[in-house]
């Protein structure tokens, strides 16, 4: 496969104010920071009768960022959002004048980088929204018509919605090329922090896998609608701690996408797990469930799979994939319906999947039949691997849009093995390259920020 293609560490947000209230507390909207952004798909369907009504209010521009004005609606409606956000990650809410200030921060640095991309030459087109639309309908457990149904209820137009699924794009394209290319991890780094954690295994966070079943509460849930979901969580429960198998549960009631791995997130740093999750099964050994613990997105019931000092064991996949690149000759939509049909005919039996790697993928691991062997976590796009681990070992997925092109996925196998020596320097330098990354990407955000010309209008009125 390209080079360019595994390790490579992308960030997706798609109109993430949850993930935003999720990531940073009072203190950080207090100072007006911008968080890292999230790896995965994180939408609800927005408000409804709030935002409507502070679309009928009296409007007026409160700075403008290059000549591109933001009104104090725009502002009002993202802070609603934030603070409802918060409330259900059961986080304190900051004064109404830090809110303000935090939210008008957000929405200055994003113009910003909106105007960079154009600049740029950065284009999303309408199939890019059309699956960012459908992730966020999935992630609702509705489909595409219920979900303009329910945005045009709220008072919210469906051209307006999917334009600000286009700008996240946009931004996410343009933060992977700008920020991505900043860094770079050196042998050097990866074997000094391999000696620090030898000599004092201590100062190395220890590691956990956690298996998940997330029964998902809808958002602005009712007190009715969330009663028998805590109910079916609190079943799930007591039929794992009964010893069913854990894993066979999560596939059968898990809303998660990780459902298709038994729930597994992945043996990782103690750092790299949700803190709430962190805090509910810190006093638990391999093998213990926790009591049902409730997040923002819904109801979970954890179990701790693995713990232990780093470098023992990683889950492992093995997939191949026929890679499209679009092109004059062959637009983003056409690579879609050509592989859409390659997965049609091999699972009719018509074609073998190597096959047609062989002869079409556009990826150096087309002599291998799309091979890409066997992969930590975090080897490949997140976008990419999300998909990946979903499947079930013979599962060919739909298409999909990287970075690099439009992929067709075929999971092989999965395996849980011991590291290598090599295996574990990898797994550190992805450790440190991620760490990088979220400081490269503060830092860029205040340089995009610094260069604007930004002008004051009038005061926030929330």
């Amino acid at each position: 496969m390209d080079t360019t293609f595994p390790k490579a560490r992308g960030r997706l947000i798609l109109a993430a104010w949850a993930a935003f209230a999720a990531t940073c507390g009072a203190t950080a909207l207090a100072q007006g920071l911008q968080p890292s952004p999230p790896r995965a798909i994180t939408s609800p369907v927005p408000p409804g009768a709030a935002t409507a009504q502070l679309q009928r209010a009296a409007d007026f521009i409160v700075a403008v960022v290059n000549s591109e004005p933001i009104t104090n609606n725009e502002v009002r409606a993202q802070a609603l959002r934030l603070a409802q956000q918060l409330a259900q990650a059961r986080r304190p809410e900051p004064s109404q004048a830090a809110l303000g200030r935090a939210v008008l921060e957000r929405l200055i640095s994003e113009k910003a980088q909106l105007q960079m991309a154009r600049e740029s030459g950065i284009r999303i087109d309408n199939l890019a929204v059309d699956q960012a639309e459908l992730s966020v309908a999935q992630q609702n457990k509705i489909d595409v018509p219920e979900l303009r149904k329910r945005l045009a209820q709220d008072g919210i137009g469906i051209a307006p919605y999917r334009e600000s699924l286009r700008d996240q794009l946009a931004l996410m394209r343009l933060r992977e090329r700008e920020v991505d290319a900043r860094v770079r991890v050196s042998d050097l780094e990866v074997e000094q922090f391999m000696r620090e954690q030898a000599a004092n295994p201590q100062a190395g966070a220890v590691q956990i896998n956690i298996a998940q079943i997330l029964v998902a509460v809808p958002e602005n849930a009712t007190p009715e609608q969330i009663a028998p979901l805590q109910a079916k969580a609190q079943a799930a429960l007591q039929r794992a701690r009964a010893n069913e198998d854990f894993a066979t549960l999560a596939r059968e009631l898990s809303d998660a996408p990780d459902r298709a791995n038994g729930g597994q997130l992945g043996l990782r740093p103690a750092d790299r797990v949700p803190p709430l999750f962190l805090e509910a099964t810190q006093a638990l050994a391999a093998g213990e469930i926790s009591g049902v613990v409730r997040s923002g997105a819904g109801f979970h019931v954890l179990k701790v799979v693995e713990k232990g000092a780093p470098g023992m064991s990683v889950l492992q996949h093995r997939a191949r994939h026929i890679l499209l690149r679009p092109s004059a000759q062959l637009n983003e939509a056409q690579a879609r319906d050509k592989l859409a049909e390659f997965k049609r005919r091999v699972l009719n039996g018509q074609e073998d999947f190597a096959a047609l790697a062989r002869v079409n993928s556009q990826d150096a691991s087309a002599p291998q039949g799309g091979d890409l062997g066997w992969a930590n976590p975090g080897q490949f796009v997140p976008e990419f691997e999300q998909v990946m681990n979903a499947l079930q070992p013979g599962q060919i997925s739909d298409p999909l849009a990287s970075r690099f092109g439009v992929h067709l996925i075929q999971l092989q196998e999965r395996r849980t093995t011991a590291l290598t020596r090599a295996e574990q320097q990898e797994v550190v330098r992805n450790q440190l390259r991620d760490k990088k990354l979220e400081e490269a990407y503060l830092v860029w955000v205040q340089e995009v920020r610094g260069r604007a010309f930004v002008e004051f209008r009038e005061p926030v009125q929330l």
